[in-house]
């Protein structure tokens, strides 16, 4: 499918991009309203929610705060970023040496590549390091990717309605 992409003019992938963008506002509100649902099922506790403000890697690690940050990102239309750090958990949790060139080759396509549908910013030693993958190829790019979504979309998120919102719910 990907090779039928790059013969498409500029015109018409900028167009899918565009629809693509319009599609994530409506599944943006498909997953807070999944995220709601999962409240109400789980009981997620005001104490959860003021956890993650404590640090970025607390939200990470929370699973109902993994998804409330990225319906917050898929609201701003910057998800990759998120997405990109979690193929890169993904692929470095693959025991199965064997299956790394494939997933690595996934991951540059999906969010490296000069045609990447998801592009994120990278080193041209990540583009080198996909042509023999290894367990750790990723690494530097997860790295910087963590931590300037750390230092830009993390504080974004904790100033944001969907957080404020999603305390509020917590709090009743």
């Amino acid at each position: 499918m990907c090779r039928k992409l790059a013969v498409l003019p500029n015109a018409c992938l900028e167009r899918a991009k565009e629809l693509k963008a319009c599609v994530g506002s409506f599944l943006q509100k498909q997953d807070w309203r999944w995220l709601c649902c999962a409240y109400k099922l789980r009981k997620l506790t005001l104490e959860e929610c003021l956890r993650w403000k404590e640090s970025f890697e607390k939200l990470l690690s929370s699973q109902y705060g993994l998804y409330a940050f990225r319906a917050f990102l898929m609201s701003e239309f910057s998800e990759e970023n998120i997405a990109f750090y979690l193929a890169c958990e993904d692929y470095r949790n693959t025991k199965c040496i064997a299956k790394l060139s494939a997933k690595a080759q996934r991951i540059y396509n999906e969010f490296i590549g000069r045609e990447a549908p998801r592009e994120v910013k990278n080193t041209r030693h990540t583009q080198i390091n996909v042509k023999s993958p290894t367990p750790k190829c990723f690494d530097l790019a997860q790295y910087r990717i963590y931590i300037l979504m750390e230092k830009d979309c993390y504080p974004r998120f904790l100033r944001s309605t969907t957080y404020r919102d999603l305390l509020s719910q917590a709090g009743r």
